[in-house]
This record gives structure tokens, sequence and C-alpha cells, in this order.
């Protein structure tokens, strides 16, 4: 036999082979098997490589905002505020849209065109206010009642995008002044507030869907005279301790009827992006006055055997933080 035949039989040989050691493995091994075991295999959570967050066991992690002065192509521009605590001037900013204009349209959400939030770098002096706009330029009166690193966040949808989008900026401000910074918050599920007793329930886990809920209380009796603000019975905003990482936080159930009352309770639906502790405020109205309630939860429900009762944050339980 010539060497090309003695090749082609040798070739045939080898497919004859493997072709058998195929069907061995198909009957020993079915591909369902082989499958199932990849899956068991696979890591229970991914990271994301864009946002640093891990999604846990098929849960979408929630998106953190307001870590930088851009997002999707919209710009937050320098804060001018006031130099040194205690100074009464004006605070102001613009935004710029991804075409290098000034935005001058934005879409109104919860009855406000922008949201503006204001808190110090360890949780304190927390504000969250409406500025008025004068087709270039957000502004208000302000003054700062402590020095220390704010971070300031504005908030809001713009009204020249195709699609809506969830925009959350922010800057840091520094405040001249002898700054003293808090020790670590502990885990506080109760808050005291001009006369309001704020109760939080439920738990926060990284990369699951969670629902917490606040009941307000004044003298020991339940408060169910609630008045709708900003087209809810309440808002409620969090803030990855840390890096002030700004989770969107949504109320459940029907937006409130104008001239409507409710109460004690107001349920939210949040995703603790990582593991961690979280500072949150909470926003409600009673007798056309807004009362600010602060909480810290870590995730996994972790809490010390005794908690503190806290009061808002460079808030004196006499005037309201907000200024609208």
């Amino acid at each position: 036999m010539n060497t090309p035949a003695r090749l082609g039989l040798y070739a045939a040989g080898l497919a004859a082979l493997f072709a058998g050691a195929y069907l061995v493995a198909g009957a020993v091994v079915p591909a369902s098997t082989v499958e199932a075991r990849q899956d068991e295999a696979a890591p229970e959570h991914d990271m994301d490589m864009e946002t640093g967050m891990e999604d846990h066991g098929g849960h979408e992690a929630e998106p953190v905002r307001g870590l930088a002065i851009e997002q999707d192509g919209y710009l937050l521009s320098e804060i001018s505020a006031p130099a040194t605590a205690g100074t009464e001037g004006v605070l102001a900013f613009g935004v710029t849209a991804p075409d290098g204009t000034v935005l001058d349209r934005y879409a109104e959400s919860h009855e406000k065109d922008l949201h503006l939030v204001v808190v110090r770098a360890d949780g304190t002096g927390f504000r969250h206010v409406h500025p008025e706009f004068d087709g270039e330029t957000w502004s208000l009166p302000w003054s700062w009642e402590q020095p220390g690193t704010y971070r300031v966040f504005a908030d809001f949808v713009p009204g020249d995008a195709e699609e809506t989008l969830d925009v959350t900026l922010s800057r840091t401000v520094e405040v001249a002044g002898d700054y003293a910074p808090r020790a670590e918050p502990p885990v506080t599920r109760t808050a005291s507030v001009d006369g309001f007793d704020v109760t939080l329930t439920g738990d926060l886990a990284a990369g699951a869907a969670a629902e917490l809920t606040v009941e307000v209380a004044r003298d020991g009796e339940p408060v169910t005279a609630l008045e709708p603000y900003l087209g809810a019975w309440g808002h409620l905003v969090a803030l990855r301790e840390g890096d002030l990482g700004y989770l969107h936080v949504h109320p459940e159930g029907d937006d409130p009827e104008p001239g409507a009352t409710a109460g004690p309770a107001i349920t939210f639906a949040t995703t603790a992006p990582t593991e961690g502790r979280y500072l949150l405020y909470l926003d409600f109205q009673v007798d056309g006055r807004v009362h600010t309630a602060p909480f810290v939860l870590d995730t996994g429900g972790a809490e010390p055997a005794a908690t503190e009762s806290a009061t808002p944050h460079g808030h004196d339980g006499t005037e309201s933080p907000h200024g609208d």
C-alpha cells in the first residue's frame, strides 16, 4: 500500500475513534447533566465592572448615583456658596447638557424640576431643598451651620432627552472653620423630631430588594394625619456611608389624593448595592410642616444590643431644615 493510502486509512481510524468516544461520553454523562453541573459551579454573584456592585443570586443591583459631577453627558458646574460657617449668602450652580449648552429644560419629578440634597461627609447637616431656576442658574439663600466637607447632590430628570433619565450629580464644598467630625454613627431605628417619634422596621440586604416601613407617633399615639409631600406620603433618601453613594428609594402604594391624610405607616422599596452601613433620612409632613427623621442601617439587619434615638442632623427641633 502506498503512503497516501496508509495516511487516509489512519485518518479514518482516528475519526472513528473520536466518534465512538463522543457516543460513550454522551451515554455516561448526558448533556443535561453537564449543563446542570456548570450551573452549580457558577459563582453565586457577579461583579458589575462599571459600577463595582455585586449582583447577588440573580437580583439586579440597584445603581448607585451621585458619585460624580457627570452622568449621561450632563455636567454639574462649580458650586458657589458661602465659604465659612454662619455666613449668610447664596448657593448657586448650573447644569450643562451633553451638547455643551446650558440645560434649561427639566421634566417634573415628585412635583419639582430639581431636588437639592446637601449633607456633610460624616452624615450630619442633612437638607433636602428646592432652589429657584432663572433659565440658566439654580440658586437659593444659604448659610452653613457647621464647617466641614459637604456633598451637594442635584437630582433631576432632563427635559431634553429622548428617554426618561434619572440623573444625580454631585460636587463637594469645603466650609472653613474648626471641624470636629462625629464618630461612626451606631445603627439607629428610632428618631425623635419636633415631638414626633419615628420607628423604622425592615432590613437591607446587599443585592436584594427590601421593604422598609416607618411609623410615626406623637405623645404615644399613632399619627394618622400625614399629609402628601411632593406627591407622596413621605420621601426617603438613602446614602451609603463612606462614599455617600445616592440610592433611589421608591415609596410604595398609590399616589395620595390632594387634601387626603394617612398614617401612621409609610413603606419604601430599595436595594442596597453592596454590604455596608447606610444613612437614611425620612421627610414627612404634618400640619403643613416638613420634618426630617434620620436612621442608620447595616445590611443583613445586624445591630448592637441597644440603639440610640437620633435627632435630625443639623436640626435644633425648632425650625425645619427645609428651605421650601
